[in-house]
């Protein structure tokens, strides 16, 4: 399949003579948080989801989201920094604030946006598994519009395949396949549009789950579950997906086409990403919420 021809910009326009645009990715971010703030805002009307007066009310939820957007940005460019580029960085120290040029780790802007919860709940006097049940129900909206965003801007690709959906990403780095891949000298690289995958199960999949539970199961009354059901499901999803993406440019060699971080013998495909890496604690610690919430009283 051929690339769609999308401009990363969403639309444009000039002020004074300056040029403003809006991308898709950064549309993403408004989009999600303001559909998460909205559905949180209905879940906290309805007490019978809780099986008690609610304890988060509008008034808290419209505060915490300026803590949310400040742990989303703030975590997930730290966590680029530390986790994928550290030595870069290192090296360039007034690169760390250029946000602008790209480089987002989600599980950075997850860390950040875990401490603004544990912040806000500690100052405001809210149940802290309450206040991280809520915003765990709406995660995977932005996660959803994150990663269709990623296929736009043609980033975040998947590896070399032959599956009939497979993608033709734009740019020269994207065209460089292994040279045990085999293709043509003028076939282009076709790869998993990992982007679209990560949507579907972090996004899609995930939400639905966790929608249902809230919604049917009413399992807000088990402070914690949905929490821990959240760090599972992400966990789980990332980690599959994980085998289908490219590796970090950083990571990948000669000898190591796929980028991967720990590598099983010199199979090229046998190793854990650094999204592998970071994910699999997520799923130990969602068992935990979820040994807790069922031995809480």
């Amino acid at each position: 399949m051929p690339f769609p021809d999308i401009d990363p910009i969403a639309f444009q326009f000039t002020v004074l003579g300056f040029t403003l645009a809006l991308r898709w990715y950064a549309l993403a971010y408004i989009v999600g948080i303001i559909g998460g703030w909205w559905l949180a805002g209905r879940i906290v009307r309805r007490d019978a989801l809780w099986g008690k007066v609610s304890p988060i009310t509008p008034k808290h939820l419209e505060d915490f989201v300026t803590w949310a957007i400040l742990g989303i940005i703030v975590g997930g460019r730290l966590g680029y920094v530390i986790f994928y580029q550290p030595a870069y960085f290192l090296s360039n120290p007034a690169e760390i604030i250029r946000v602008w040029d790209g480089g987002m780790s989600f599980h950075g802007g997850f860390l950040g946006v875990v401490v603004a919860i544990i912040v806000y709940a500690w100052r405001n006097g809210i149940p802290l598994l309450n206040l991280a049940d809520l915003i765990a129900v709406v995660a995977p909206i932005g996660l959803l519009l994150g990663r269709i965003a990623n296929f736009v801007n043609a980033e975040l690709w998947g590896r070399p395949t032959t599956v009939p959906w497979g993608v033709s990403f734009p740019g020269s780095r994207a065209q460089i396949c292994p040279e045990f891949w085999p293709i043509g000298p003028s076939d282009a690289c076709i790869r998993h549009p990992s982007q679209l995958y990560e949507a579907a199960l972090e996004g899609l999949v995930l939400f639905a789950v966790l929608l249902f539970a809230v919604w049917v199961l009413r399992i807000l009354r088990r402070p914690g579950v949905v929490t821990g059901m959240f760090f599972i499901g992400y966990g789980l999803a990332r980690t599959f997906v994980e085998f289908f993406r490219q590796g970090d440019v950083q990571y990948v060699s000669e000898g190591n086409p796929f980028g991967q971080v720990i590598r099983f013998g010199d199979s090229a495909w046998a190793g854990l990403s650094m999204g592998q890496i970071l994910s699999l604690p997520m799923i130990a610690i969602g068992i935990g919420f979820l040994l807790w919430s069922r031995r809480a009283k």
